[in-house]
């Protein structure tokens, strides 16, 4: 799997995630600190959701996450010994190794998106088909200009109500260019 996330970006983050979280299992900051210590893996390093569909993946949580503290899979094989995991972390730095850090995400940092990528084990049956993805933009967008046309006849009304032409311009005016840009 070819990756676009250099090893720096990688590195920044990681030292910004043990910076500001507490795991549940101390085992995983040596896991995390050997992994940015040693480039050929790094390199192999992706960050990703859903993590125990890979075939070689890394769960690891903070203690503010309901996640499970540690879990190492590879291949059929799970285990909650992160030294067992640093063994074959070792003796397996070419191969590729997909992690996911259960921590608050809400809203998501920009030092996590700027590593985050794609699952590309995730079952078919679980991805979002693009015709899927349209019809929530759509919905999206629709919701969006409902509310925004809504607020702003409100705003109208009360301009109105107060008897503040200047306002009640301006209102119509932003109300003319939300239809507007919507009927196009």
């Amino acid at each position: 799997m070819e990756t676009s996330i250099s090893n720096k970006d990688k590195k920044t983050f990681v030292r910004w995630f043990l910076k500001r979280f507490d795991l549940k299992r101390r085992e995983c900051v040596w896991i995390l600190n050997y992994i940015i210590g040693d480039d050929d893996l790094l390199s192999q390093v992706h960050f990703v959701e859903d993590a125990h569909y890979c075939p070689r993946a890394l769960v690891i949580s903070t203690t503010e996450s309901s996640g499970i503290p540690f879990r190492f899979y590879k291949g059929n094989i799970m285990t909650a010994d992160p030294e067992k995991s640093f063994h074959d972390l070792r003796m397996n730095n070419e191969k590729a190794i997909y992690i996911q850090l259960n921590f608050p995400k809400q809203p998501p940092a920009e030092q996590y998106l700027a590593v985050l990528e794609e699952n590309p084990f995730i079952p078919s049956y679980m991805q979002i088909s693009s015709e899927d993805k349209q019809v929530a933009q759509k919905m999206l967008s629709k919701s969006v200009y409902e509310f925004q046309h809504s607020n702003l006849l409100q705003q109208i009304d009360a301009a109105l109500d107060a008897g503040n032409k200047d306002k009640f311009l301006e209102l119509t005016a932003l109300l003319n260019d939300l239809e507007a840009e919507t009927a196009q």
